[in-house]
């Protein structure tokens, strides 16, 4: 197999002229961006980084930050991508737990940079004069290249990507060029992308659908959109000047687009295929997106930075809700919730761990000097995910929750998807997440938290339960009434804040609806 920096110059040597880049008033074409790219990988080179050796990056969605993610290809030194909005001491912990021998950074990420130690430790190359940065990236563009080659191999690691941590220490996830290409492979094959797809590169390139977004655009020789930070009202501009034909993103950001006052479906008409991952959409989200957008293809695509596809339905309104079939590079199965054997597979209908076949052309092997990680999640050649979920008679996928996130009430185990997908539906029900919090009498009791968009109270959303197929024990007895809900850089919604009450409630004329059974 091709490695990744080979698989550029298939595009180059495909079609040098067609856009491949663009970051405000700079449009590079891909043989002006294979220059650019040569001279970052020689001047990495010049720095001292060889093959194998580690480069952190915090960096919003720049061509900059393309530029040196391609160039890390060709230099075969190892991506290490970060949040840019990370503390002083998760830079601190991610330096030294992935031995990074340099760091590149730019002006919104320089406070952290300049109070971090680990990083002080280390050359530190910064953009736009960045305070902190005794190294120029100018100095790696300002040099003649002389890599003709690259210097990787497919075996070779590409990028090691660090998880979100929200239950502990990050865990760094290193994939290998063979690994990125074939998720790349399957990305354009499962979303049916042409060859001169335009996207928005509006994804972080420290997460998994960032990363595959701009390696998809290079196989179909596409123009990747540099989004630096989110604006739905500038991205729907973009998708207009730009022309973008396809879109991948999390459902907040769908929610976003949808959501501001300039919001114009006619200006969006050349987007013909939506993709989403990263959370469950909404019923109504969903129905939404398809009368607005009316696309051809509406891929919910499931999935982890472990081992990218999990499953894909390409037809996301055909069954709301299903996360599709297998993906073309994987194996699932779903198994009792506290097996550790693949073979403990539960039957149709009844919910269960999600795992993966660990020798899937996708799937990573292992974490990052991490073996309590990889006992807790790597079990007889299979990684188990910690999702719930189950198959249904017809054999797709449904996804229902995180094995932390599972409320148990009553001795009941409750998953917050269901209760979720029913009350997305209420009309001045605008987002929706559902936890459970403590309760002497159930352990746990439903609460639905609540960002409205109309007048609505805890009476009218407990009929509209009780009038839908909900289950009575999943029924929430009480809702909280929200400005916001609270949610990763990346869009997830973190229930553990909404548990601990770290959130704007809004006054409501009741909270707590009747208990009557």
């Amino acid at each position: 197999m091709l490695d990744l920096g080979r698989t550029f110059l298939q595009s180059v040597e495909r079609s040098p002229s067609a856009p491949a880049i663009v970051d405000g008033d700079l449009l590079l074409t891909y043989e002006q961006w294979l220059a650019r790219i040569r001279c970052v990988a020689t001047g990495l080179h010049d720095l001292g980084l060889r093959p194998g050796d580690r480069l952190l990056a915090i960096l919003q969605n720049r061509w900059e930050a393309a530029t040196l993610h391609w160039a890390c290809q060709f230099a075969g030194v190892v991506i290490v991508p970060l949040n840019w909005r990370a503390k002083p001491d998760e830079l601190d912990y991610c330096v030294r737990d992935a031995g990074a021998k340099a760091l590149v950074f730019e002006p919104v990420s320089a406070d952290a940079v300049l109070e971090s130690s680990a990083a002080q430790e280390i050359p530190c190359i910064a953009l736009d004069h960045a305070p902190g940065g005794p190294l120029s990236f100018d100095t790696l563009l300002d040099v003649t290249p002389r890599l003709d080659s690259t210097l990787a191999a497919a075996d070779d690691i590409s990028l090691m990507l660090y998880t979100s941590g929200t239950t502990g220490r990050p865990k760094g996830v290193p994939r290998r060029h063979r690994q990125e290409r074939a998720a790349a492979l399957a990305h354009v094959a499962q979303n049916l992308y042409r060859r001169g797809e335009r996207t928005l590169g509006v994804m972080p390139l420290y997460h998994t659908m960032g990363v595959r977004s701009l390696l998809a655009m290079a196989l179909v020789d596409g123009l990747f959109v540099c989004v630096r930070r989110w604006s739905p009202s500038q991205a729907q501009q973009a998708i207009t000047d730009y022309h973008v034909s396809c879109l991948y993103l999390v459902p907040t950001l769908y929610h976003d687009l949808l959501a501001d006052p300039g919001f114009d479906s006619m200006g969006v008409r050349t987007v013909t295929k939506l993709g989403f991952a990263g959370a469950a959409m909404s019923d109504g989200l969903l129905s939404r997106l398809e009368q607005a957008f009316r696309p051809e293809l509406f891929v919910n695509h499931y999935g982890s930075s472990e081992v990218y596809t999990f499953s894909i339905e390409q037809r996301a309104g055909r069954k709301p809700g299903s996360a599709g079939r297998a993906g073309l590079n994987t194996r699932l199965r779903v198994v009792r919730l506290d097996a550790t054997s693949p073979e403990a597979v539960t039957a149709p209908g009844e919910e269960g761990q999600i795992i993966a076949d660990l020798r899937g052309d996708e799937a990573f092997e292992g974490y990052w000097n991490r073996d309590d990680a990889n006992a807790k999640s790597l079990h007889e050649g299979w990684y188990f995910t910690g999702d719930i979920g189950y198959f249904d008679a017809d054999g797709d996928l449904f996804v229902t929750g995180r094995v932390d996130d599972m409320i148990i009430s009553g001795g009941e185990n409750i998953s917050p998807a269901d209760i979720e997908s029913v009350l997305s539906l209420h009309p001045a029900v605008d987002e929706v997440a559902v936890a459970g919090l403590p309760d002497l009498r159930w352990g746990q009791k439903v609460v639905a938290f609540v960002k409205p968009r109309g007048c609505v109270d805890a009476q009218a959303l407990d009929t509209f339960c009780r009038g839908s197929d909900l289950v009575n024990f999943k029924r929430p007895r009480d809702y909280v009434f929200v400005a916001d809900l609270p949610k990763s850089p990346v869009g997830k919604i973190l229930r553990r804040k909404l548990s601990a009450g770290e959130y704007t409630s809004l006054s409501s004329p009741s909270s707590n609806v009747p208990t009557k059974e």
